[in-house]
């Protein structure tokens, strides 16, 4: 695979993830407890012996390239590097990044500079575990100028992202970005005999993977000045390049919403999670933290995943997902709770770290809190209804409570 660059997109604003974006751009956004988001392509990517990486950002790079920094370092005999490319002003380029496309475009000096055949393009916000070794191979077999990783799914999903449909051979016939249509979601439906008997779904959906051989790559984004590529370039290029689907049946999410990026990380604390964090074999890499275990006492645990270093007492938890360097105190209740915990302990300067975590006898459901944040005594944070708010701290995004990071929530608070 060295002859494969991978070039990770770092998503815009990531304002369907606000408040969780606030601070941070979105492949930095911690999940699983004491993972980012970018660790799972990165993982994916090294596993499958991808070592060239690109990681292309422009909102809110600080903490991603501390993460990074921190995180991945190659050694100087593999020629392997991970490079952050933050959008910026050049003599050519003067403007922020359109689309994923332009993103990549503004980018093509770093690309093209680069010994390779291939370009693999990827979401920084998505779960999954592709085997890219045999998406590659099935790309040169078929000997194709673009590959499109597709998955099936039922028309219900269908306004919501690319479907595609495809011939005997595994090409591409037709391409529908986020189509609204019933009509036109019938048209794409694919015989049950082309997708084997892994699957009942009728459609594919893109999932934002591709493989571009590099020439194919640089002449499609210097011929035109489309910005993206599911809903300019894609469908341009079936007409008149060699594109493929490569059918992936496993487990795919993309994470870019607070309701979506909730169920994927309570789904973590399942006794059988559909993304599997503990594969010996192909692990997920993250910053590695010396952490002492976490000490738990006199607490009622119920399907929940607790993380290094946590420090909790007379609590009751349920369908939750606990962070690093968790504190939660006795008479607490949590249920279905997303708490990505802290990155101190002690006493500090700017933030009163004494009050860290949850403090006595608080209800807390159907929320994520934020690293660092602060719930004082006896608060309430159960909201049953619908309606988005904002009230900084604390907001409301598809029913669903978002305590921001480093924020405090004061005693006897109350949203219901």
């Amino acid at each position: 695979m060295k002859s494969v660059l991978a070039v990770i997109l770092g998503g815009g604003q990531g304002s369907r993830l606000f408040p969780l974006t606030k601070y941070r751009s979105k492949p930095a956004v911690p999940i699983g407890g004491k993972f980012r988001l970018i660790d799972i392509p990165i993982s994916s990517c090294i596993h499958w012996d991808i070592r060239k990486i690109f990681i292309l950002t422009q909102f809110n790079t600080a903490s991603l390239h501390r993460h990074i920094f921190n995180t991945y370092k190659f050694d100087r005999f593999s020629k392997g590097f991970i490079q952050i490319l933050a959008a910026q002003q050049t003599l050519d380029n003067k403007d922020w990044y359109e689309g994923t496309a332009d993103a990549v475009r503004k980018n093509l000096t770093y690309i093209e500079s680069q010994d390779v055949d291939y370009v693999l393009i990827l979401s920084g916000d998505q779960l999954f575990r592709i085997n890219f070794q045999e998406m590659a191979a099935f790309h040169k077999d078929n000997k194709a100028e673009i590959t499109i990783a597709a998955t099936p799914i039922s028309p219900q999903f269908a306004s919501n992202l690319g479907i595609l449909k495809i011939d005997k051979n595994m090409r591409i016939t037709d391409f529908a970005e986020k189509p609204q249509d019933e009509k036109i979601i019938e048209s794409l439906k694919i015989p049950q005999a082309l997708l084997g008997h892994q699957t009942k779904h009728p459609l594919l959906a893109s999932m934002g993977i591709y493989i571009f051989n590099k020439k194919t790559l640089v002449d499609l984004l210097k011929s035109n000045n489309y910005e993206d590529f599911g809903k300019q370039i894609i469908p341009k290029s079936i007409k008149t390049h060699h594109v493929f689907s490569y059918i992936f049946s496993g487990y795919w999410e993309d994470v870019g919403t607070i309701q979506s990026f909730f169920d994927a990380n309570l789904d973590f604390a399942n006794p059988t999670s559909k993304f599997n964090f503990y594969d010996e074999e192909n692990p997920i890499y993250t910053n590695a933290r010396f952490l002492p275990g976490s000490r738990v006492k006199n607490c009622v645990i119920y399907h929940a995943l607790i993380c290094d270093g946590s420090i909790v007492e007379g609590a009751q938890i349920s369908h939750s997902v606990i962070g690093l360097r968790s504190i939660i105190k006795s008479g607490s209740t949590l249920d279905h709770v997303v708490m990505m915990g802290s990155d101190f302990y002690g006493a500090a300067k700017t933030v009163d770290r004494s009050k860290m975590g949850i403090g006595k006898n608080c209800f807390i459901k159907n929320t994520i809190l934020d690293k660092n944040v602060r719930i004082g005594d006896n608060v309430i944070l159960d909201y049953k209804g619908k309606k988005d708010l904002d009230a900084p701290p604390i907001y409301i995004r598809d029913g669903i409570i978002v305590v921001e990071r480093n924020g405090f929530v004061p005693p006897n608070t109350r949203i219901e």
